[in-house]
C-alpha cells in the first residue's frame, strides 16, 4: 500500500519489506534530531493493523500470547509474541485495548497470517478478528512531542513515543499540521539505538524471545498456557539461550554500512575466521555516527572486537551471555 505521504518534497520511497512509504525526505540526519528532540512524525502507514472485538477477547488473547492480557487496562500499551510450538518467535504484536476494542499493528504484510492463526483458534470464545489495515494508517509521534492527536483517534503511548491509529482519510490532513516529516531510516536509527528489535531483521526461523531481551518487555514469566510456552520456561530456568543481541559501534572510516546478514568474525581471527553472528540492523546515528544491532553466539568475550567483513565493530552488551 503506497503512502500518500511520498507526495511530500523530498520524499525518496523505502525499499523491501518497508517499500510503500519514505525512507527518507532528504535530509536523514536532520530529521533524527527532529524526533529526537521530540518534534515531527513518522508515517508508518504500511504497517498492519489487526483489531479484537467481543466480550472475551482479552481472556482469549491471554491464552495465545506471551504476555498476560487477561485484565489489560484500556489505554495501557504492551507487546507480545505468539510462538511456535517449539518455542521459536513468529509474530509480534504492538497492542493497546480502548476499553471495547484490542488494537495491534504488526509488520508489513504480516497480518494475513496472524488472522489466520487467530481464526483458527476462535472456538467458541466470543470474539471477532478483522484486518483494519486499508481503514487504519499508523503514525509515530516521538517522546516529549507535544502534537495534537485527534478525537477519537487510538493512541499507544510507550516510553519511546505514541503510536496512533489514525483513520487513513485523515493521513495527508494530519501531517500538514504536524510536521516535519521524518523517514523511516531515522526512526530505525533511534530503535537500533535504543536497542530495540524487530522482527524479520532481528529474528529468524529460530529465534526464541530470550535471546533478543524481548524476554523483559514482551514475555510475562509468571502465566503459561501459551504455545512455545514450554521452551521459554526450560530456558529460563534451566539454561541459557544459543545466541544473544549486542549493539555495535562500527568503524566511521567505511563508506557503506554492512547490510543485513553481514557475517560477523573476532578481529583477532582476521576476515578468515570462525562466524560467530551476523549483523541484523545498521544504520547511520545522527550523534553516534555507524552503529547497529547484531546477533551473536552466547560464549563470544564482552570484550572482543568483532569483523563485520572488514568493518572493524565493538560491542556493547544488550542481552547478557
Amino acid at each position: 500500500m503506497k503512502s500518500p505521504l511520498l507526495s511530500l518534497p523530498g520524499a525518496v520511497s523505502a525499499e523491501g519489506v518497508d517499500e510503500g512509504v519514505a525512507a527518507h525526505y532528504g535530509d536523514l540526519f536532520r530529521e533524527q534530531r527532529a524526533l529526537a528532540d521530540g518534534s515531527g512524525f513518522v508515517d508508518l502507514s504500511h504497517r498492519g493493523v489487526v483489531t479484537v472485538t467481543g466480550d472475551d477477547r482479552l481472556t482469549w488473547l491471554h491464552l495465545l500470547l506471551t504476555q498476560h492480557v487477561t485484565d489489560l487496562p484500556a489505554g495501557l500499551a504492551t507487546e507480545a509474541l505468539i510462538l511456535t510450538a517449539h518455542g521459536h518467535i513468529e509474530h509480534a504484536l504492538y497492542l493497546v485495548d480502548d476499553g471495547t476494542t484490542t488494537w495491534a499493528h504488526v509488520e508489513p504484510d504480516s497480518q494475513g497470517a496472524l488472522i489466520a492463526y487467530l481464526e483458527s483458534m476462535k472456538f467458541f470464545y466470543r470474539v471477532e478478528v478483522a484486518d483494519r489495515t486499508d481503514e487504519f494508517a499508523v503514525v509515530y509521534l516521538p517522546a516529549g512531542s507535544i502534537a495534537e492527536v485527534p478525537e477519537g483517534v487510538v493512541v499507544r503511548e510507550t516510553p519511546y513515543g505514541r503510536d496512533l491509529f489514525l483513520p487513513r482519510t485523515e493521513l495527508e490532513s494530519y501531517a500538514a499540521k504536524s510536521g516535519p516529516a521524518a523517514g523511516l531510516l531515522a526512526y530505525e536509527a533511534l530503535r537500533v539505538e535504543s536497542h530495540r528489535p524487530r522482527i524479520g531483521f532481528e529474528t529468524d526461523h529460530r529465534t526464541i524471545p530470550h535471546e533478543l531481551g524481548w524476554i523483559d518487555s514482551a514475555v510475562h514469566l509468571q502465566k503459561g498456557c501459551y504455545r512455545g510456552q514450554e521452551t521459554v520456561a526450560r530456558v529460563q530456568n534451566l539454561g541459557k539461550p544459543p545466541r544473544r543481541l549486542v549493539f555495535l559501534h562500527l568503524d566511521g572510516s567505511e563508506v557503506h554500512l554492512p547490510p543485513h546478514g553481514t557475517e560477523l568474525r573476532r578481529a583477532d581471527e582476521g576476515p578468515d575466521g570462525r562466524k560467530i553472528g551476523i549483523i541484523t540492523t545498521s544504520v547511520r546515528h545522527h550523534e553516534l555516527g555507524p552503529i547497529a544491532l547484531a546477533v551473536i553466539k552466547r560464549n563470544v568475550p564482552l570484550d572482543a572486537p568483532l569483523l563485520a567483513d572488514t568493518t572493524a565493530a565493538a560491542q556493547e552488551v544488550v542481552v547478557e551471555p
